[in-house]
């Protein structure tokens, strides 16, 4: 019970300060957090830690996502995401969770993460130039799809076969592979771009006559590598 009476004494003693008019009461909420959290720049584990926020720190909370379950917030000058559950407002003279009813009646809006909202913070952060890496709020479950396109094409004329495929990944890398074959040979390049522009190449060519297949692969730092096999040896 003391407990909760620091908490809701603390919480009311900052809201003067957010009070001043009806707007600012509406975007930023005063609250408490409930244990040591790590203040994320994302609404979840998986984003990089912006810094620590300590138990029973003052801090403003801007928003939460549509289940409650991560809140925009910051602590001084830091700003970022904690799980709704570490962080507790006034609701009815007591500090309790954020939930839907809650946030309703203390003017919580319910937030977005986005693009904007890592460029407008984290410019100065080693972690910035990394957004691809990591995955959206609302991570897919395990059968979402991870191609954003995908096409295929195949074309035969006077004996010779052409094949193409073109594939780009939701996080914006890409693989293009082309096969052709004619009068017992076969070629077939694939060359793939990662989503931070390495990129990685091979080639295979296939000879029915001598009954061999050679692949030459090269790696994003440029290295080459040949092998060649001849079937029945």
């Amino acid at each position: 019970m003391f407990k909760r009476l620091v908490l809701a004494l603390a919480l009311l003693a900052t809201a003067p300060v957010y009070l001043a008019s009806a707007s600012t009461a509406s975007a930023a909420t005063p609250a408490v957090a409930t244990a040591n959290v790590n203040l994320r720049a994302g609404p979840s584990t998986a984003y990089p830690v912006v810094t620590v926020v300590p138990a029973r720190a003052h801090v403003v909370t801007y928003g939460c996502l549509a289940n409650y379950s991560w809140c925009d917030i910051s602590l001084g000058t830091a700003r970022g995401w904690v799980a709704a559950k570490y962080v507790q407002v006034v609701y009815q003279g007591a500090p309790v969770v954020v939930t839907a009813p809650v946030a309703r009646s203390v003017g919580l809006a319910v937030v977005a993460f986005n693009k904007a909202y890592w460029d407008t913070y984290y410019p100065a952060y080693p972690w910035y130039p990394r957004w691809a890496a990591y995955p959206p709020y609302a991570v897919p479950p395990p059968y979402a799809p991870r191609v954003q396109s995908h096409s295929r094409s195949v074309q035969c004329v006077n004996g010779t076969c052409t094949g193409t495929r073109s594939t780009t990944g939701i996080y914006g890398g890409s693989a293009n592979q082309t096969r052709q074959c004619a009068n017992g040979n076969c070629t077939a390049t694939r060359n793939v771009v990662g989503p931070y522009g390495g990129t990685a190449s091979r080639t295979r060519n296939c000879s029915r006559g001598d009954a061999s297949c050679s692949v030459t692969r090269t790696g994003p730092m440029g290295r080459t590598g040949t092998r060649t096999h001849i079937f029945g040896n």
